[in-house]
């Protein structure tokens, strides 16, 4: 070691949890442009929605979308809208 010091400057602050949401995908990743007439997922869905499940139910939900070819995010997204349709009757 040489003996000279290195200063690092301030650590940036962190962003609270509502800007992370929000930041979205962020300017980094490239984003495609979609079909004419279809919005990205990310105008679609817009909030997050977190449920504690046990290691076991997780593990299932994760085979289960595996198996189906979809991700988890998409499969809860399908459940979900199959028991609480847009109309408000219950399935």
């Amino acid at each position: 070691m040489s003996g000279k010091r290195m200063a690092f400057g301030v650590k940036p602050a962190a962003p609270t949890a509502d800007a992370w949401v929000q930041q979205g995908n962020g300017a980094e990743m490239p984003v495609e442009t979609p079909p004419q007439g279809v919005l990205p997922k990310a105008d679609i869905y817009t909030a997050r929605l977190t449920i504690d499940v046990t290691p076991e139910l997780r593990g299932r939900i994760k085979v289960a979308a595996f198996r189906q070819g979809v991700t988890v995010a998409e499969m809860v997204r399908d459940l979900l809208e199959t028991r609480f349709p847009e109309d408000g009757a219950d399935a």
